[in-house]
């Protein structure tokens, strides 16, 4: 199809001006690909992962492996979305590396996983630790399913700058209870289908 600007209009719903990698705490609710079901089911209120699930974990708690300025809190992983809460902290040691135009496109971590050098996105910024996450999770569960390129993840994700405690604890509460919700969830394909 064809680019159609009045048809095909794509707005950032990141808040203009905000800076995304000063310090601060951040929901962020990442969604698979049209929100199938990857990553294991709900069983008597409980997350049961299976393979793709453990390695949406993994990769999760990885992410600081990859970037010095993170700390995560809580987080599940969902049949078919992530929630979780990123903190990015002052980072002494900060380099941006993405101007050195000596380093190769391809490097590999001390897994063997090859990443790529993210383009466009600002360094150490929450798009930059979403774009990670997302990349390596995916590649991770293509590899185990000898697929290649199978898309995991929607394009975007949603965020929420968390500005004080009371919030802070109403989010962590809410992760919390997401899997023993999960018959009411909006994310649940099952109200997605009676919605429309």
């Amino acid at each position: 199809m064809t680019y159609n600007p009045h048809l095909h209009h794509r707005q950032s719903i990141r808040l203009k001006g905000y800076d995304y990698t000063q310090t601060g705490a951040y929901f962020v609710t990442i969604c698979t690909y049209q929100r199938n079901c990857l990553f294991g089911e709900i069983v008597d209120g409980e997350m049961k992962l299976n393979i793709s699930g453990e390695i949406a974990k993994s990769s999760w708690l990885s992410i600081t492996r990859y970037f010095a300025n993170v700390e995560l809190d809580e987080f599940v992983i969902m049949p078919n979305h992530l929630h979780g809460i990123i903190i990015i902290v002052e980072n002494e040691v900060k380099q941006d590396f993405s101007e050195n135009q000596n380093l190769p496109s391809q490097c590999f971590d001390n897994t063997g996983i090859k990443s790529v050098k993210i383009n466009g996105t600002q360094s150490q910024s929450l798009a930059a630790i979403i774009q990670n996450y997302k990349s390596v999770s995916s590649r991770k569960i293509n590899q185990i399913y000898q697929a290649k390129g199978n898309v995991i993840w929607q394009r975007n994700y949603y965020e929420h700058i968390i500005r004080n405690a009371e919030v802070f604890n109403q989010i962590h509460q809410y992760i919390l209870n997401n899997p023993i919700n999960w018959q009411t969830d909006q994310e649940n394909p099952q109200n997605l289908q009676a919605v429309r």
